[in-house]
């Protein structure tokens, strides 16, 4: 039965539907019938069923075609929702639910967005995707709560984390969806998707189209569900995904991800709102999060296939493609900031390696990738990254060999990555090493410079430094074709450990005959592959640069193995190791090394020199080169004996290298030749010297003459040396085979020949002559004779000496020449000319060669003591220290007689270059010749001598002789160095100098010398450090001083470094080392002497003295102390030097531990700022300028105590010291400093705050241009307030201000109780405009930030600023009543009671106007900034404001201002004036009371006006208000008349207007009408014609308003006044000037006016009265008429019209014809006067009314016949005349009553 009904029901549903014309009725029926219809579906019955199908079949084809019905999403989700639903039902319901919920409105959408969500719960996943396609669209449209709170958030998904899941799953594959994207179900997946190759499951995922990449196929499908959206739409979808983010709906840790990809969203909008967010949240966001970091590496990767369990079980549809490349960009910079990301492996390899390898990749990509690996190589720890290394490594190197072409940035990029991972290899063992080895060697030889380059960073930083393959390596590196690889192999095979102590002690080298070897093996390997290298006929095995790099390598591994420290390339320097090399070859030659055997190469050699020897030679062969020449030389030169005879079958080869072009190449071969040469004797010695002298004599080659004459030198030189040891060992020459005559004459020919070329025109061979000669002299006798002619020993001595001032020769040859000469005493004990020679050189002095002075200092050393001299010594095998002359030479020594004359003679020379020449030669015998008895003995005169040089002018002769007194002093004993010292002392601190006799030749000033003054200048340097010796008590210190001073350039040149004083310094150093806490202070003053020397000076001995970076820390109070007290020293040199060493010392240092010393500094730098010196002055402010910038960078908040400390020590200072300065720029200074403080301090200003603000608002006022204040005296007083608010604005706006403003942000309570007494006291005290108006504005600023807190101290403030209110200032004034406003919303109740009866008071009693505007503008503040508080003490203040609201206003503007004010504070006040009079009207009247009561008149007059104003506004007073009024204006009536009296007069006429009904009621303390009468008609008499005026006009309107008659009073007063002035009376001229008769005129003009007014109101109903007057006042009117101006005939016309209203003739009752006959034809006469008045249309206007009255008034009381025909006719004519008026109204009123009059005939 049941189905049955179901059946029919749903047949009448079909049919409704059916009849359904309208959407409306459509929708009507669905939203009615749809959901019982689906529950219909659980039934059992298949019809029922079926019907239903049929019925939604129908319906859903109707729905679809309607897009505007709405279906009823409600209640159909509830019916989703319900658990008992069968799963068929809710099936269906779903279906309609997506239908209908895009139909429905936004703002429904977005209200039913929540359910969908909850309708989620435990749904199937096709349905939740649903459900979900349909809620993100909405989310663009939610509104979220600004406040997220989790109660008012609309989705609460706080309880449902499942939900929250599959949100944000789906939420992310929205985001990566592509615009635009369609799924093409035929295209199937290409393998390409991930570069790891997805080969494992390719075979299941063939069919699947390809999803977009980051997505999975079922993702993308879903994404796209039923209806996809359009590409807008999907903007607005991601849009709204964003702003759900943002609203912080889900967790922000899981949300992270989806902002980084949509971050990188291809549509502006939706990039530029992630993006946005991201950095928002920036800093919240945990990027060492794991769960984050998974995350972000699984979108990056995709699913990778992984070889486990879980990699195969992964659907092929739901397998996830890796991201695009522009996501990717994206994520790896958040993976850069995470040390997490750097942690996790393997997924941080595979990024790198997909960054790097992918097949989508870019080249910003790689780069960041590149990034990744430097983050992952910094961040990693060891542990982690150990194991990394070697894959990173290999993808790296990988990356550099495929990108051959690639772009330089990302190869750069690379490189660096690589340089960075060096670290992860320092510590390398074992196989892992030999794999290292392998690879860097396999590097070295890629194509791509960078990475060769690479290559050679890991080779150098991995391996320690005597690792010999790595050192190989680097040795190939360097001879790397480019720049930046050879060049930085190079820097590190070169590195010498010399340069400073504590590397040197590590740097270790390999050990020479290893590293022979090693090399020696790589060789022959090479030479048998294409490694080696071709060059014209012979082979290498390495090429010429790296093999020359080789050969120095092993050189220095030589020197370094001997025990020698290699110190510089320079041949010179490395010849002085040459001794102990030989030494460390003889013992490697004895032992002969067979240990090493097995490393032997084939040739048989196994000693490792004899293999240096070979490798030496290959190069020189192949290549040539100087140094290699050089190691070989000097290898064979060593150990002649052993290595020197293999070569002599090679004598060719040696003389080819002879032959080279390069002339220092021919030199060294000479030598080698030489040496080679020297170990043959007998024959063939002598036929070796012929050939020889032979090729010397015809080749013409000037290269081989070269060679050959160098050659015939030194062989001669090495022939006479052996010879003279031979004598020396007294054999018996004439047995020996080596030495025969016939050889004697060999050499002595051979000489000759050399001689021969002295005189060459090739300076080239002369110079070669010279050499050769002295080489020869050096080691024997010339074998020349001594004097005679020819070649001789005479003529050869004065050929060299005529050279040296010659100017045709070069330096070169000059040199030559002075050091043979030196060279002949040495060889030649019997040397004929030795003093002729040693006086020839020293005469040869020349201007301006230093370097030839040094040389010729050599040679008269050498020629002075003759054979004992090192100079004979053989440089290869022994050093100079150990050189002693052997034992049977003859001796001749003439070094006394040189003494002399250098002493006697050239120092004390008039001519400036043989003194500074005589020094260095002093200088050199003293060096050179220190155990000398001559010398020893001569100590005190070299010393003066010294001295008096060190006042010379020039630099070097200053420093020569400082360095000569330090050796002097050295070499005494105690007692001499005593005596020294103290004559020393003496003459620099008196400055006594040796006067030169000036003769002929004297040079007076230099070539440079010209200007300066010969003062002594020059010895201030040493004047500075014998004081600095003084000052440590230890004179002698002086020389050490003098020892570390040397900053000429000179003692670095060859020279000049012979000297050694680099190794005296170092001593010296370390002498003084004990002192440094009594020098650092002062040498640091000194390196800033404004003196040029004495800086250079001081800085050297610094720079010596000390080497530890950390000294200045160290004695930072010290040198502190040292410079606060020079600060103020008598010397400005001292003072400069002082500002400057502090600007100095203050910079970037912590400062801490000297805060207290801090103000002792400003304070004395501020007393320099005004230095008499402007250097000084400029000195200083740049010290204060540092020292403003350290204070402020110490003031930091986040320096914790030491900022509070250095505030509290700072602020004194600069607030007492700074800001009260004379000086400007000192002022300016601390001005700057504090507010930079204060903005830097904060909240640590609050403790001093008591002191600073007060301080600032002083200032404010002090620092203030004078010129202000005395302007502001001269000015009117509209300028003065324009420019007093002018300055007070500029001082608000000040820097001083602003400081203030930062220190009121930090006060509260505690600092409030110091703070406000100051502040009183300045407000009461202050001087200046800025001062006051700053200390109001911080009362302002006060009561806005603490009000709470400043309630207790409001009293005080407020008396303080009741002194400003009185302030003359208009601008101060208004500042204070500025503050007074705020003021009182934090104060007591009380205390705003008080002030407002003080203002009160002031009002009503004070008279001056001060006080007066100064209520008006408090009270006015008050009103607009605390109203709250004015509206509780309304009854205070506002009937002062209605009282100051009628001040009568002088000509002057201000008193209007006030009325505008305090009209202002009355109308904001009240709810409308007339309601505010009654709610506040007995307040009114008792102010106005007391106001009348008042001694001042204007505030009489004021209360008068205040009391009309109330009874206006009022329309009736009731008592007893109008008794109390009355009585107090009465009261005031009486006694004289004063200025602004009238206003009571017209108070009393107000209040009796408004109030007559009230007045006739008797009333107790309510005055009569009659007392008021009476009072009012005395004033009339008054004598004061304008103030009678007013009365009169006063009595007429009391009178009027309380019908009395008085009229016969009134008259007697009024009439005569009348009379008074008619036109007889005034006719009679008087004689005051015209300007007083002008307002007398006036005057009585008004009192006409006045009176004729004053009469016609108060004519009385009163039949006896008028019959008395009105006659007399008829025929008064009358005659005014006719004879006045237009003025006073209107004013008559008026009163007449008044006085007919009144007149009782005119009433029916009161008739008297004859008399009003009389009247009426008076009047007729007069007013036709009127009528026809041509010029005043409102004459004519009054004349018509007047006439108007009069007949209606006829008309009424029926007496027509009162008005005579004469009456009538006059009047006709008059109206007939009106007829043409030009006034419309009149014309036709004048028409109307001339027919009225007219009709009456």
């Amino acid at each position: 039965m049941y189905h049955i009904d179901c059946r029919d029901q749903l047949e009448r549903v079909f049919l409704r539907l059916g009849h359904a014309e309208t959407d409306e009725q459509l929708q009507n029926i669905i939203s009615k019938f749809l959901p019982p219809v689906l529950l219909k579906l659980s039934s059992t019955q298949e019809g029922v069923r079926k019907k239903v199908m049929e019925l939604l079949v129908h319906l859903n084809k109707r729905i679809k075609s309607r897009p505007k019905i709405q279906l009823p999403i409600e209640t159909l989700l509830v019916q989703y929702q319900d658990p008992a639903a069968v799963s068929f039902v809710t099936n269906f319901t779903i279906i309609y639910v997506k239908m209908g919920y895009p139909r429905l409105p936004v703002e429904k959408q977005c209200e039913l967005a929540p359910t969908l969500l909850t309708a989620m719960e435990g749904k199937p996943q096709p349905q939740q995707d649903s459900l979900m396609h349909l809620l993100i669209p909405t989310l663009f449209h939610m509104k979220y709560p600004v406040e997220s709170s989790k109660s008012a958030s609309p989705f609460n998904l706080a309880e449902k984390p499942k939900t929250v899941q599959l949100l944000l799953d789906f939420m992310l594959d929205v985001l990566l969806m592509p615009y635009g994207y369609v799924l093409n179900e035929s295209q199937s997946r290409q393998n390409s998707s991930s570069a790891q190759g997805s080969s494992s499951n390719s075979g299941g995922s063939s069919g699947i189209p390809q999803p977009p990449p980051g997505m999975s196929f079922y993702a993308a499908k879903r994404v796209i569900g039923d209806n996809p959206w359009t590409p807008e739409q999907l903007e607005q979808c991601k849009l709204g995904i964003v702003k759900f983010i943002e609203a912080e709906q889900v967790p922000e840790l899981e949300a992270v991800l989806h902002l980084v990809i949509a971050s990188s969203d291809t549509r502006h909008s939706v990039a530029t709102a992630a993006d946005l967010e991201l950095k928002s949240k920036q800093s919240l966001i945990d990027w060492n999060n794991p769960a984050i970091i998974n995350k972000m590496y699984k979108v990056y990767l995709g699913d990778i296939p992984l070889k486990t369990k879980e990699g195969a079980v992964l659907k092929p549809e739901l397998k996830r493609d890796p991201v695009s490349t522009r996501v990717k960009l994206k994520i790896v910079p958040h993976l850069l900031r995470s040390r997490q990301a750097a942690e996790t492996f393997p997924a941080n390899i595979q990024v790198v390696y997909d960054g790097l390898f992918g097949t989508n990749t870019n080249s910003k990509l790689r780069t960041l990738s590149l990034q990744f690996v430097h983050h992952i190589c910094i961040t990693c720890p060891e542990i982690k990254i150990k194991p990394l290394g070697p894959m990173l490594l290999n993808g790296l190197t990988k990356l550099i060999n495929e990108y051959k072409e690639e772009e330089p940035e990302t190869r750069l990029a690379i490189q660096e990555a690589l340089s960075m991972m060096v670290g992860a290899y320092s510590t390398l063992e074992g196989a892992q090493r030999t794999l290292m080895e392998a690879l860097v060697a396999s590097y070295l030889i890629k194509p791509e410079v960078q990475v060769r380059q690479v290559a050679v960073k890991f080779a150098s930083t991995v391996f320690p430094s005597d690792h010999i393959p790595s050192r190989y390596l680097l040795l190939l590196a360097a001879g790397d074709p480019r720049e930046e690889v050879h060049g930085e192999a190079q820097r590190v095979l070169r590195c010498l450990p010399g340069k400073n102590r504590k590397e040197s002690a590590s740097k270790q080298m390999p050990s020479f005959p290893e590293m022979v070897y090693y090399i020696q093996e790589k060789a022959s390997h090479r030479m048998k592959t294409p490694a080696k290298y071709m060059t014209g006929t012979t082979v290498l095995p390495f090429n010429p640069a790296a093999f020359g790099e080789i050969v120095l390598y092993l050189r220095m591994c030589l020197a370094h193995s001997a025990g020698v420290v290699p110190t510089s390339q320079s041949l010179a320097d490395m010849q002085d190791h040459a001794p102990a090399i030989g030494r460390y070859i003889r013992t490697l030659m004895s032992g002969n090394q067979a240990t090493s055997s097995s490393s032997s190469s084939k040739s048989g050699e196994t000693n490792p020199v004899q293999i240096y020897i070979g490798l030496l030679q290959q190069l020189l062969a192949g290549v040539g080169g100087l140094p290699v020449m050089y190691c070989l030389l000097e290898a064979v030169s060593v150990y002649p004996e052993k290595l020197a005879t293999k070569f002599v079958d090679k004598t060719e080869w040696i003389k080819s290298l002879m032959n080279s072009s390069k002339e220092e190449m021919r030199e060294l071969a000479a030598l080698f030749y030489s040496v080679v040469v020297s170990t043959v004797s007998g024959n063939e010695l002598k036929l070796m010297i012929e050939q020889l002298i032979k090729t010397t004599k015809n080749n013409h080659s000037p290269e081989i003459q070269h060679g050959s004459v160098l050659a015939l030198g030194f062989t001669i030189g090495r022939y006479l040396a052996k010879k003279k040891m031979r004598m020396a060992e007294q054999q018996d020459l004439e047995t020996n085979a080596d030495f025969l005559p016939e050889q004697e004459e060999l050499i002595q020919s051979a000489t000759e020949t050399i001689g021969s070329f002295l005189d060459s025109t090739s300076p080239l061979l002369a110079i070669a002559a010279c050499t050769a000669l002295g080489e020869i002299g050096r080691n024997g006798p010339l074998p020349i004779p001594s004097e005679g002619s020819g070649f001789t020993k005479q003529h050869l001595v004065e050929s060299l000496l005529n050279r040296i001032p010659s100017s045709k020769e070069t330096n070169k040859m000059k040199e030559r020449a002075i050091q043979t000469l030196g060279y002949f005493p040495v060889g030649d004990g019997d040397f004929p000319h030795q003093k002729l020679l040693l006086q020839g050189l020293m005469d040869s002095v020349e201007a301006k060669q230093i370097e030839l002075q040094f040389t010729i200092g050599e040679a008269i050393t050498s020629a002075a003591i003759g054979t004992s001299s090192v100079a004979a010594r053989d440089a290869w095998l022994v050093t100079e220290e150990e050189y002693s002359p052997p034992a049977g030479a003859k001796v001749n020594d003439v070094v006394p007689w040189v003494l002399d004359v250098i002493l006697n003679k050239h120092i004390t020379s008039p001519n400036p270059h043989v003194r500074q020449a005589a020094c260095i030669w002093l200088l050199s015998l003293v060096r050179k010749l220190s155990t000398h008895r001559e010398v020893k003995s001569h100590l005190k005169e070299i010393q003066s001598a010294f001295v008096s040089v060190l006042s010379e002018n020039d630099e070097l002769s200053q420093d020569v002789a400082s360095k000569g007194l330090g050796l002097v002093y050295e070499l005494g004993n105690e007692q001499d160095q005593q005596e020294l010292v103290s004559t020393l002392v003496e003459t620099l601190m008196t400055g006594k100098r040796i006067k030169h006799e000036v003769s002929g030749e004297t040079v007076v000033f230099q070539g440079g010398g010209l200007g300066k003054t010969p003062d002594g200048q020059g010895l201030s340097t040493y004047k500075e450090l014998c004081s600095l010796a003084s000052d440590l008590s230890q004179p002698d210190l002086v020389y050490k001083f003098m020892n570390l001073a040397n900053h000429h350039a000179m003692w670095n040149s060859r020279k000049g470094a012979a000297f050694g004083f680099n190794v005296i310094a170092t001593k010296a150093g370390e002498q003084l080392a004990p002192f440094l806490p009594q020098l650092v202070p002062r040498l640091y003053r000194y390196q800033f002497d404004p003196n040029l020397g004495i800086r250079q000076a001081m800085t050297s001995i610094w720079n010596a003295l000390v080497t530890d970076k950390t000294t200045v820390d160290k004695y930072l109070k010290e040198i502190l102390q040292d410079l606060i007290k020079n600060l103020t020293s008598s010397m400005w040199r001292v003072r400069e030097s002082s500002c400057l060493a502090l600007n100095d010392l203050l910079r970037g240092r912590p400062l801490d531990d000297i805060i207290d010393k801090l103000p002792e500094i400003w304070e004395t730098l501020f007393r320099v700022q005004d230095d008499i010196k402007e250097s000084v002055r400029k000195a200083a402010e740049l010290a204060l300028k540092t020292l403003s910038k350290v204070c402020v960078k110490m003031c930091d908040p986040a320096k914790g105590a030491a900022g509070q400390r250095t505030i509290a020590a700072l602020l004194p200072c600069l607030l007492d010291k700074g800001m009260m300065s004379p000086v400007t720029e000192v002022r300016a200074l601390s001005i700057n400093t504090l507010v930079k403080i204060s903005k830097s301090a904060g909240a640590m200003l609050k403790p001093h705050a008591p002191k600073l603000i007060p301080a600032l608002l002083e200032s404010l006022s002090v620092l203030e241009p004078q010129v202000l204040n005395y302007l502001s005296l001269r000015a009117t007083d509209q300028e003065k307030a324009a420019m007093d608010s002018a300055r007070l604005s500029a001082a608000k706006s000040s820097p001083m201000m602003e400081t203030i403003n930062m220190c009121l942000q930090y006060l509260d309570v505690s600092v409030l109780g110091e703070l406000v007494p100051r502040l009183c006291e300045l407000i009461r005290s202050g001087v200046g405009l800025g001062t006051k108006g700053g200390c109001a504005s911080v009362i302002v600023s006060l009561t806005t930030q603490c009000p709470q807190d400043l309630t207790p101290y409001s009293g005080k403030l407020m008396s303080a600023l009741l002194s400003g209110l009185t302030d003359r200032n208009s601008v101060i004034q208004k500042s204070c009543a500025f503050a007074m406003g705020h003021l009182v919303r934090t104060s007591r109740d009380s205390s705003t009671e008080k002030l407002l009866q003080k203002l009160n008071s002031w009002y009503m009693e004070k008279d001056e106007p001060i006080y007066k505007t100064s209520c008006a503008l408090t009270i006015h503040a008050i009103g607009r900034y605390s109203p709250d508080v004015l509206k509780n003490h309304a009854k205070e203040v506002l009937p002062l404001a209605f009282l100051g609201m009628h001040e009568i206003s002088d000509e002057e503007k201000s008193e209007k201002e006030e009325c505008n004010l305090w009209t202002e504070v009355w109308q904001e006040n009240v709810p409308g004036s007339f309601g505010g009079i009654r709610l506040y009207l007995q307040e009114l009247i008792a102010i106005t009371q007391k106001a009348l009561q008042s001694q001042s008149w204007k505030m009489k007059a004021q209360g008068a006006i205040a009391m009309a104003s109330i009874a206006k506004q009022t329309s009736s007073l009731v008592p007893p208000y109008l008794g109390m009024i009355l009585t107090a204006l009465l009261q005031g009536l009486a006694g004289r008349t004063w200025a602004g009296k009238e206003e009571l007069l017209k108070a009393i006429a107000c209040v009796v207007t408004a109030c007559s009904e009230e007045l006739e009621k008797p009333v107790p303390n309510q005055p009569s009408t009659n007392e008021i009468l009476q009072a009012v008609l005395k004033e009339c008499c008054k004598e004061n014609p304008k103030y009678k005026i007013v009365a009169i006009s006063c009595a007429g309107d009391v009178l009027k308003a309380t019908k009395e008659d008085r009229f016969q009073e009134f008259s007697d007063i009024v009439i005569p006044l009348i009379k008074k002035n008619s036109p007889e009376s005034i006719g009679v001229r008087t004689t005051k000037n015209e300007d007083e008769n002008e307002k007398e005129k006036e005057l009585q003009l008004e009192s006409l006016l006045g009176a004729f007014e004053s009469l016609g109101k108060a004519w009385p109903r009163n039949m006896e009265t008028q019959r008395c007057y009105r006659q007399e006042l008829c025929k008064l009117m009358c005659d005014r008429l006719k004879l006045s101006t237009w003025k006073v005939q209107l004013g008559v016309l008026q009163s007449m019209n008044a006085f007919f209203q009144g007149l009782m003739l005119l009433e029916e009752e009161h008739a008297d014809p004859e008399a009003l006959t009389e009247i009426l034809l008076e009047t007729c006469k007069s007013i036709t006067y009127s009528l026809e008045n041509k010029t005043y249309s409102s004459v004519r206007t009054e004349a018509l009314s007047v006439i108007e009255l009069l007949l209606k008034k006829l008309e009424e009381s029926k007496q027509w016949e009162s008005l005579t025909s004469e009456c009538r006719t006059l009047l006709i004519e008059s109206l007939a005349t009106m007829e043409t008026d030009s006034r419309p109204e009149l014309k036709e009123k004048a028409s109307l009553l001339k027919k009225t009059l007219e009709n009456l005939e």
